[in-house]
């Protein structure tokens, strides 16, 4: 039986039956059906997880990979028969080199692990999103994460200089690269990075770091309307040029839950449609509140609060990542993580919110986003189980309709496969398919996510 070959390999502590997998390794952050897997392994090196790729390579045993299991798709979740993967010993910070501002991470390395670890040397990771605590560096990777800061620093990928990973028959390809210059024919880590396990196993990557911010300026901004949330954005973009680090935007809909559910009350006298969030990276709070006076006089601003501590700056922030909450107490949710052209979202969410209203009776969406990167959530609390494929078929047309994405930083899984179609061509999808194949033939590595 290949548990017995698997716990040869990795030692009888770190092998489990079926019946031994403790139950958090068996969902994640969404709900939805669970197989029964054959058993769970837990490699300790790299080494480790080669030989046990090589294992279920040659009898085609199906593996699920996983990390810190914050997933919104379902990719990490087992299905029947599969053999889980865990990531979580390699966990090791292995090198921080203080001067050129690299960190070398074992992929099971917990995010806020890795950034106080940068903090400590002088430096800053400076990626994150809200599963700070339990997210590992492996799965978002992955996934190619976004998060808050992605306007000023990218996405995941921006972060990742070099890394290593398995291929599904235990080949090691170790792509550690230091350097930001190196064209030297194929990037192969582009491939692994956002490919949601399907390729190989990341084991170790290389991240970039960046020097901490010299001072940190938040606002929250009360707007009429989208347009002027867009005019608001491009003035603080040329007023500040490379400092402004996040522009979150918040709906009445959710600003309004966001209140209720942190306790604050509304920090606005007036009731306003749309609230801005937004950070700039700079010691110097004059620009800020030079182009706010600005957007107030012209209209394009109705209220702003500049924050004028620490707490002031914690509790703006408090309002915005209230969206776990959010979902927490909705009983049928949909959490819809969506792209589109930054000037198409405004009548994106009034288009949206009409279809469900019409379609979905009984429904109550919430919308929120990073907007800046064209990042649109949507928070659906359904009124039963059997409007959900009626709201994603609304939402994703109306996203495709302007040429958007059905999955923005999220990645596919297993949820959003019979939609990968409306962001990508035929032609897209069958190169994809035909990559996956040259490196996984068996396709054992995360089968039935993505595709």
């Amino acid at each position: 039986m290949i548990i017995d070959a698997l716990a040869s390999i990795v030692g009888t502590d770190h092998v489990f039956g079926a019946d031994a997998v403790e139950p958090r390794y068996l969902d994640d952050e969404t709900s939805g059906a669970v197989g029964r897997p054959i058993g769970m392994v837990r490699p300790g090196s790299v080494e480790h997880v080669s030989a046990v790729l090589r294992q279920c390579h040659a009898a085609s045993q199906p593996i699920v990979v996983q990390g810190g299991r914050t997933g919104m798709t379902r990719a990490g979740v087992p299905q029947a028969g599969e053999l889980i993967l865990s990531l979580e010993r390699l966990a090791a910070i292995e090198t921080i080199d203080r001067d050129a501002g690299l960190m070398t991470v074992g992929a099971g390395c917990v995010l806020e692990t890795a950034q106080n670890a940068a903090l400590d040397a002088g430096w800053r990771l400076a990626v994150d999103i809200g599963a700070r605590g339990s997210c590992t560096i492996g799965g978002m990777i992955a996934t190619n994460a976004g998060g808050t800061q992605v306007l000023r620093h990218g996405m995941m990928r921006e972060h990742v200089l070099g890394l290593e990973a398995v291929l599904a028959d235990g080949t090691i390809i170790s792509s550690l690269n230091v350097m930001l210059k190196n064209n030297t024919g194929y990037d192969l880590k582009q491939m692994f990075i956002g490919s949601e396990g399907t390729l190989g196993v990341v084991t170790r990557a290389v991240l970039r770091l960046r020097p901490p911010a010299l001072g940190r300026q938040t606002a929250l901004c009360a707007v009429a309307d989208y347009a002027a949330a867009v005019r608001l954005l491009a003035r603080l973009e040329r007023a500040m040029p490379g400092q402004l680090s996040a522009y979150e935007l918040m709906w009445r809909d959710f600003f309004d839950a966001a209140c209720a559910a942190t306790g604050q009350g509304n920090p606005f006298e007036d009731v306003q449609e749309l609230i801005v969030l937004l950070e700039t990276e700079s010691p110097d709070s004059d620009a800020l509140s030079a182009a706010l006076e600005e957007s107030y006089a012209d209209g394009t601003v109705r209220d702003a609060l500049i924050a004028q501590s620490e707490r002031d700056q914690q509790r703006f922030w408090r309002f915005r990542d209230s969206i776990g909450e959010l979902i927490g107490a909705m009983a049928v949710v949909e959490p819809f993580d969506v792209s589109a052209p930054l000037g198409t979202i405004g009548d994106l969410v009034v288009d949206i919110r009409a279809a469900l209203a019409r379609e979905a009776p009984g429904s109550r969406p919430i919308f929120f986003g990073h907007i800046a990167d064209g990042n649109l959530h949507v928070a659906l609390e359904m009124a039963s189980e059997e409007q959900r494929p009626i709201a994603e078929a609304l939402v994703y047309g109306a996203v495709r309709a302007v040429g958007g994405s059905v999955s923005a930083e999220h990645g596919i899984g297993m949820l959003k496969r019979a939609w990968l179609g409306y962001s990508r061509s035929a032609e897209e999808l069958a190169l994809m398919r035909t990559i996956r194949t040259a490196l996984d033939p068996k396709g054992i590595l995360n089968p039935g996510r993505v595709f």
